[in-house]
């Protein structure tokens, strides 16, 4: 109990201040920052299920209310979850129960909102259930009932073209809705893009105080993947590096969610390395890498140099690499601004990267719930330009996923062009973008032999 309460006031009351910088070493390697403690499973519970307590009583009433919604209907299959119901169960149900059927009603007058479900069960004590199947065995019909009650204006439900994040309504459950709710209803329904969306992309102030901690624990992490702990040049391959970050992960009790990359660069090389190649003195590497932990993700690309023998750091045009590109975080971060499109904050950054004489290319997104989370999407690597995924407009309260590039030539490899990449986790919160582990400004550094 004591070792609980301990780590629990570790997470939520002494999270890293935002902004704060990544400690780096100078010389010979990069000092580390060590792996937080993980809260055990049970105080993960309990802080998880009071972050879904607080979404619930606050953010859901808000979003309907700034769409003009009365009811919103999530129905979910097991083992086939809208992506908004999978965040809406307590961290003790894992799953829809055969069909879970949510319903948010207001009903006006600044009253709450009603939240019920129409299954047996009360989903933790955050939903009332509103079905007794020794009554009335039909649960569609049950559901028909509810709404013709409670008679709403506009029933929202998560049917989307735009996004996958409100398109979790399968089509037959979406079929048997439809004959569910009364004829009167059914020129009632409306799409829940902006309510999805909204309830998915935003942060509050629990979770922000707990996710630089789980930042920290993704760099931590990284920080030992590209260090000598790891790495013996001349006999690590690139393969070795990745498949030690995923049992380093398991060992913590967490999850990737997706498989780490590890990616070499290396002087005279027309193409990026990786799989059973070996590590070599004087190599960049790149590795892209992500957690779950607490229910939230994060995003990160770090870079590190193979020191030479007699090398103290990496060679100035690497360096220099990586300060240019600081300089297109810069350019973007400063772009952030409540109402603007992704595509405006694209064109707004990518203008002034280049006229610094930059070569950016910016392609970065929402995290959350998700890794690449809902919300406005600011570019693509492999796309430049505005796009209909870019429309969505910036909200505050939202977390980042700041990932770019900047493309150059480096001096002391021949003026080979390199693509520096990094991706660093921030926070926006209506004013200003802050890094919650702070991000990358020197080379993770691995010593040769004769170093």
């Amino acid at each position: 109990m004591v070792r609980t309460k301990l780590i629990g006031a570790l997470l939520l009351g002494c999270a890293l201040p935002l902004g704060a910088q990544q400690r780096s070493g100078t010389h010979a390697e990069t000092l580390a920052p060590a792996v937080p403690p993980v809260p055990l499973l049970r105080e993960q519970a309990r802080m998880r299920n009071a972050w879904l307590r607080e979404r619930l009583d606050t953010l859901v009433p808000r979003l309907m209310r700034e769409r003009g919604v009365d009811m919103w209907v999530l129905v979910a299959r097991e083992y086939l979850e809208d992506p908004v119901v999978a965040t809406m169960l307590d961290a003790e149900i894992f799953h829809a129960r055969r069909r879970t059927i949510l319903v948010f009603h207001d009903p006006g007058g600044g009253r709450p909102v009603e939240r019920l479900t129409v299954s047996r069960y009360g989903l933790g004590g955050l939903f009332e259930p509103a079905w007794t199947p020794e009554k009335q065995p039909d649960q569609w019909k049950r559901l028909g009932e509810l709404v013709a009650a409670r008679d709403p204006r506009r029933i929202a439900v998560n049917v989307s073209a735009a996004t996958a994040f409100a398109d979790g309504l399968t089509h037959s459950q979406h079929e048997e809705l439809m004959a569910a709710l009364p004829a009167a209803y059914r020129g009632r329904v409306v799409p829940a893009d902006a309510l999805a969306i909204g309830w998915l992309e935003t942060r509050i102030p629990a979770e922000m105080a707990a996710y630089p901690r789980i930042v920290r624990t993704a760099h931590a992490i990284i920080g030992e993947a590209l260090s000598n702990k790891v790495v013996t040049p001349g006999r690590t391959t690139a393969a070795d590096v990745v498949w030690w970050m995923r049992e380093r992960v398991a060992a913590l009790g967490l999850t990737v969610w997706f498989q780490p990359s590890l990616h070499i660069f290396r002087q005279g090389a027309a193409v990026e390395l990786q799989g059973d190649e070996v590590i070599r003195p004087g190599d960049m590497l790149w590795t892209d890498f992500g957690i779950m932990h607490m229910g939230l993700a994060t995003d990160t690309q770090h870079l590190a140099y193979v020191l030479r023998p007699g090398e103290r750091d990496a060679p100035a045009g690497l360096r220099a690499g990586l300060a240019a590109n600081n300089r297109v975080q810069d350019a973007l971060t400063s772009s952030f601004r409540t109402g603007l499109s992704g595509n405006d904050i694209l064109l707004a950054a990518r203008a002034k990267a280049v006229a610094q004489g930059l070569n950016p290319t910016i392609y970065s997104h929402p995290i959350g719930y998700h890794g690449h989370g809902a919300g406005a999407a600011i570019g693509f690597w492999d796309d430049q330009r505005p796009s209909e995924r870019g429309a969505h407009k910036l909200r505050p309260n939202t977390a980042w996923s700041i990932e770019l590039s900047q493309t150059q030539a480096v001096p002391e490899w021949g003026e080979q062009s390199v693509q520096f990449r990094t991706e660093e986790d921030a926070f926006f919160d209506g004013r200003a973008v802050r890094y919650l582990d702070g991000r990358q400004t020197s080379f993770h550094l691995i010593r040769s032999a004769g170093n």
